[in-house]
């Protein structure tokens, strides 16, 4: 335990006197966490859209006047006709073509249907997939005002209407934010605990001090631990500062217990300083180290359900996603922050992370080459 207190001691002092490491540690997540929520949202407005009016009705201008109004739209042209349109978008200047056809307003009233075109680029796939949404549901909240203003303006009792009123469990006003700052707030502790350690061992090997380690009587056990223990400690009072910034900023408060979002936090970091330690293990140099901490840790983020949903993956991906410890501490946290779980809730992902811990760490402890 003295030779640990030791090498404890020799780590702080190297961390303190290293400047650009203590701004990687708690300037550069702060930051992060600050800028990346106000950018993460997926809320598509200001879509760009060319109308061609065809018709130069009274309903064809309440449509217009309807999607105006909505919020999610900008109105570009005007363009007389669908290649004026087309043309706007072959310029990027629209998103989205409605094209109304003429005589619109008698089909709809004669004949009670007409048919609209839309025309959508989708070289961005959100924003093609959500404004045509948003511009369909539009159309229909139009189509069934109409209905109602034929109908009187209550509908008669032979006339079967649903009308459906959701609600936001957990987070009621669908804030983006309020869903991303936790997830985030996971990213950046793997960001930050997973390339400090994995630089850190193959930084001795570089200015030679492991050389000196090696013939002393330190256990690799112990030398391991002296290691991990201050980027535990680090990437803990990371985490604090982190929802810190989540309640002063953004007003997150965590809903559930925090003892056991500090309980599973801990047991992540072992997990990712693990992972880290274990690239040093086997790296020669920093170069290689941060190459190949980077190259998992992008698979571990992009594949971790934060961007897209992992329902919609395919089974391969499926599981390389259940497999990934980013994925389950993402989850825990929605469920502590925002839904109010406790630890009993958790307890699967936590055994899952205290085993991903326990193997990184003993592989790391095996794998690094002692001679004495």
């Amino acid at each position: 335990m003295r030779i640990l207190l030791f090498l404890l001691r020799k780590e702080f002092r190297q961390i303190f006197r290293d400047k650009s490491i203590l701004a990687m540690i708690f300037f550069m997540p702060t930051m992060q966490l600050i800028i990346l929520p106000q950018a993460a949202n997926y809320d598509v407005k200001n879509i760009n859209l060319a109308i061609v009016d065809n018709d130069h009705s009274s309903y064809s201008r309440q449509l217009i006047s309807k999607i105006g109004s909505s919020g999610y739209f900008r109105l570009v042209g005007p363009s007389r006709s669908y290649r004026q349109g087309l043309q706007l978008v072959e310029e990027s200047k629209a998103d989205i073509v409605l094209e109304i056809p003429p005589h619109f307003e008698r089909s709809l009233v004669r004949e009670g249907s007409e048919q609209l075109f839309l025309a959508v680029d989708a070289i961005n796939g959100t924003r093609a997939s959500l404004g045509g949404a948003y511009l369909t549901r539009i159309i229909a909240d139009f189509n069934q005002a109409v209905r109602l203003e034929w109908q009187g303006s209550t509908p008669p009792a032979s006339a079967a209407l649903i009308d459906v009123t959701t609600i936001n469990w957990y987070n009621p006003l669908a804030e983006y934010h309020v869903f991303m700052v936790p997830a985030i707030l996971v990213l950046l502790l793997t960001l930050v605990g997973g390339f400090l350690t994995a630089l850190n061992i193959v930084r001795e090997k570089e200015i030679g001090t492991i050389e000196q380690i090696n013939v002393s009587p330190i256990k690799k056990w112990q030398f391991i631990l002296g290691k991990l223990i201050p980027f535990w400690v680090l990437g803990m009072l990371v985490f604090t500062i982190g929802l810190g910034v989540a309640r002063g900023l953004y007003g997150i408060v965590p809903v559930g217990s925090l003892v056991a979002l500090y309980v599973f936090a801990a047991v992540y970091m072992v997990a990712v300083l693990g992972f880290g330690l274990l690239i040093s293990t086997y790296s020669d140099n920093q170069l290689q180290a941060m190459f190949v901490a980077f190259f998992f840790i992008m698979i571990f983020i992009l594949m971790s359900g934060l961007f897209t949903s992992i329902d919609s993956m395919p089974d391969w991906a499926r599981y390389i996603a259940y497999f990934n410890p980013v994925t389950h501490f993402i989850e825990v946290m929605r469920m502590i922050v925002l839904k109010g779980s406790g630890l009993q809730d958790v307890a699967p992902q936590l055994g899952y992370e205290a085993l991903f811990a326990v193997v990184l760490n003993g592989w790391a402890i095996l794998n690094y080459r002692k001679t004495t």
